[in-house]
């Protein structure tokens, strides 16, 4: 999934456009992507894409980067064996589309703040 796209609350990918955050999976968007606490991301919030096993989790920040991913979250995904790259959104989206063609990456993205 390409993301053609991105600038503060919106992001284009594969010509469809999003105003909600998103876990971007191979073949697949999840638009309806929530956390427990806004803007504080735990590994709770994304397991179904860890259910996936990814090779690589890019987490995007936000526009600002202003949502909060703690150590311990980030150590809990490796512990999986899952790469994990955080990073502000727009980071975020450049490194999705450099990894995507690889396969096995997935990208969840705070798309404001």
């Amino acid at each position: 999934m390409r993301i053609d796209s991105y600038s503060f609350g919106r992001i284009v990918i594969n010509g469809k456009t999003f105003t909600s955050d998103v876990i971007i999976y191979p073949g697949r968007v999840d638009a309806a992507w929530w956390r427990r606490e806004g803007h504080l991301l735990q590994a709770e919030d994304l397991a179904e894409a860890l259910r996936a096993k990814p090779g690589v989790l890019i987490i995007g920040t936000g526009y600002y980067g202003v949502m909060r991913v703690p150590r311990e979250t980030v150590e809990r995904i490796a512990a999986l064996g899952i790469d994990v790259n955080v990073e502000k959104t727009g980071r975020a989206v450049e490194m999705h589309n450099d990894l995507e063609l690889a396969g096995n990456v997935i990208a969840a993205l705070h798309l404001t703040c």
